[in-house]
C-alpha cells in the first residue's frame, strides 16, 4: 500500500511525475487528468482551448492569414502578450501536474531536475514564438507609417512650375472620380546610394487592383517624363523623377510633401485616386531578394550592358543571356537598374521592374519562406515603407489568391503614350512629353467608369 498512497494532504494514487509534467507541457490539464485530478484538468485545459479557438477563427486556419495579420503592429503586440501569458499558464500547469502526480517526492532530487528540464523546454518554445511575434511587431512598426495622403492647403507660386496661359488642359483635368472599391497603390523605387547627393524616384509604378474581379493593372512612368501638367493647373518644368525631392524641399510650394505630391500627381495624370504608396529603398532591395532565396524570371532577350556599375558589389558591366534565370540579390538589382545595353532603355527597364515585383510576390507566398521568416521581416522593414493600412492586409490576401500573374496588364508610358520632343526645344536634354489624349484612352481602357476621364466622354 505504501507504493499507492502517502499520508497527509498528498494522499492520492501516485503517478509518474515526469509523465504528468510532460503531458501538461503538451496541453495544460492533460497532466492533471493523468494524475487523477479531473476538475483541475478541465479548469486548466478550457482557457487554452478557448484562446486557440478564437485564434483559429481569426485566421480561418490559414498560416498565411496569420502571418499577414501579424504585420499589424497592434495584432503582433497582442499576440506577443498572448504567447507570454500562455507560457506562464503552461508552466504553472506543469508544476501543478508534477506535484499532483508525484507528491512531495516530486520536489526532490532527480524528479525536480526533470521538472526543470521540461520547464526550460517550454520556456524555449514560447521564447521562439514570442521572438517571431516581436519580429512582426518591429517590422510592422517600421513598414507601416501613419502618413495619410490628405491634400494640403493651396500652394504658393514656385519658379519650377509655371501656369499655362491660353492652354486648355482638356483630358488632363478630369472631373472627380466616382466612388470605387478599386485599390490603387503607388510603388516608388528610391535610389539614394552613397554616391548621390540627393535621391531620385527612378521607379514609379502604379498598381491598381479591382477587389471584385481580381483584375490587376501595372503602369510605369518613365523617369524622363518632363514638363507635365500638375493637378492645380500649373506645369512642372523638371523631370518626373525629380518631383519628390523637389517638393519635399519646398513645403510652402508643395504642401502635400514629397511622396504626397508624387502620389497625387500620378493619380491625376492616370485619372484615378491613389490613396496609398509603398516606397522601396533600392539599397535594401538586394538584401530582400537574397533573404527570400532569390527570384526566378524569364529574360526575353540577352542583356549586354558594359556601362552598368554595381555600387555595392563592385560589379562592372551586366550581362544576362535570354532564358529562365534564378537571380540573387545583386543580379536582380542589376536586372532592375540596367538600361544602357543594346536595345535597352528606361522602357525595357521599367518592364523588368514590373516582372521582378511579380516574381517577388510569388516567392513570398511560398511555404519555403517560413524558415526564412526572421531575415525576410528584417530586410523588408529596412526596405519598404508604406501608408497602406495594415487592417486591410487580410483583404489583400483574399484578392491575391485570385490573381493570375499571367493576366496582369502591364504598361510603360513610353511611346505611343509619350514622345521625345526635338532636343533643340529641350536644351539638349532627353525628355518625354506625355500624350494626354492617348493616356486618357488608356485610363478608360484599364479602369472603365472608375477613370475620371470617363466622365469627360473621352475615347
Amino acid at each position: 500500500m505504501g507504493s499507492e498512497t502517502i499520508a497527509g494532504p498528498w494522499r492520492r494514487p501516485r503517478r509518474r511525475a515526469g509523465v504528468a509534467t510532460f503531458l501538461s507541457m503538451l496541453w495544460p490539464g492533460l497532466g492533471q487528468w493523468y494524475a487523477g485530478r479531473p476538475l483541475a484538468a478541465v479548469l486548466q485545459a478550457i482557457p487554452v482551448a478557448i484562446v486557440l479557438l478564437v485564434v483559429a477563427i481569426f485566421v480561418q486556419g490559414d498560416i498565411q492569414r496569420l502571418a499577414i495579420q501579424l504585420f499589424d503592429p497592434g495584432t503582433a503586440l497582442a499576440m506577443l502578450a498572448l504567447v507570454v501569458l500562455l507560457g506562464v499558464w503552461r508552466i504553472v500547469s506543469m508544476v501543478h501536474a508534477h506535484v499532483a502526480a508525484g507528491g512531495r517526492s516530486a520536489l526532490r532530487g532527480g524528479s525536480l531536475a526533470a521538472l526543470a528540464v521540461l520547464v526550460a523546454i517550454a520556456i524555449g518554445g514560447h521564447a521562439i514564438a514570442a521572438s517571431v511575434a516581436l519580429d512582426f511587431y518591429e517590422a510592422g512598426s517600421r513598414i507601416f507609417v501613419a502618413d495619410p495622403l490628405t491634400p494640403g492647403p493651396a500652394a504658393t507660386p514656385d519658379p519650377a512650375v509655371t501656369p499655362a496661359p491660353g492652354v486648355t488642359p482638356g483630358p488632363a483635368t478630369p472631373s472627380p472620380a466616382p466612388q470605387s472599391n478599386r485599390i490603387n497603390v503607388l510603388l516608388t523605387g528610391v535610389d539614394s546610394s552613397s554616391i548621390r547627393s540627393h535621391s531620385l524616384t527612378d521607379t514609379l509604378i502604379v498598381v491598381s487592383i479591382d477587389p471584385d474581379t481580381g483584375a490587376v493593372a501595372m503602369v510605369s512612368f518613365p523617369r524622363d517624363i518632363a514638363r507635365f501638367p500638375l493637378w492645380d493647373g500649373r506645369r512642372f518644368n523638371g523631370k518626373i523623377n525629380e518631383l519628390m525631392t523637389y517638393a519635399a524641399a519646398r513645403p510652402k510650394q508643395f504642401p502635400d510633401g514629397g511622396i504626397g505630391t508624387v502620389t497625387r500627381e500620378l493619380g491625376f495624370l492616370l485619372g484615378i485616386d491613389i490613396d496609398y504608396y509603398a516606397a522601396i529603398n533600392l539599397d535594401g532591395f538586394e538584401r530582400l531578394i537574397d533573404e527570400v532565396g532569390g527570384v526566378t524570371i524569364v529574360n526575353d532577350r540577352a542583356i549586354n550592358d558594359p556601362a552598368y556599375g554595381g555600387w555595392h558589389d563592385g560589379r562592372v558591366g551586366f550581362h544576362l543571356p535570354a532564358g529562365t534565370h534564378h537571380l540573387d540579390g545583386a543580379t536582380a538589382l542589376a536586372y532592375a537598374r540596367s538600361r544602357k545595353g543594346a536595345g535597352d532603355n528606361d522602357f525595357t527597364r521599367a518592364r523588368r521592374q514590373q516582372q521582378l515585383l511579380v516574381a517577388l510576390r510569388k516567392r513570398l507566398t511560398e511555404p519555403a519562406m517560413l524558415p526564412r521568416l526572421s531575415g525576410v521581416l528584417d530586410a523588408a522593414s529596412r526596405t519598404v515603407s508604406t501608408n497602406f493600412p495594415p487592417g486591410r492586409l487580410s483583404e489583400m490576401l483574399d484578392v491575391s489568391e485570385r490573381i493570375n500573374d499571367d493576366a496582369i496588364r502591364r504598361y510603360v508610358l513610353g511611346p505611343p503614350y509619350a514622345k521625345h520632343p526635338p532636343t533643340s526645344s529641350t536644351g539638349g536634354i532627353y525628355t518625354l512629353a506625355l500624350d494626354m489624349d492617348r493616356l486618357a484612352k488608356l485610363s478608360i481602357d484599364l479602369f472603365g467608369d472608375d477613370s475620371r476621364y470617363a466622365q469627360l466622354g473621352s475615347g
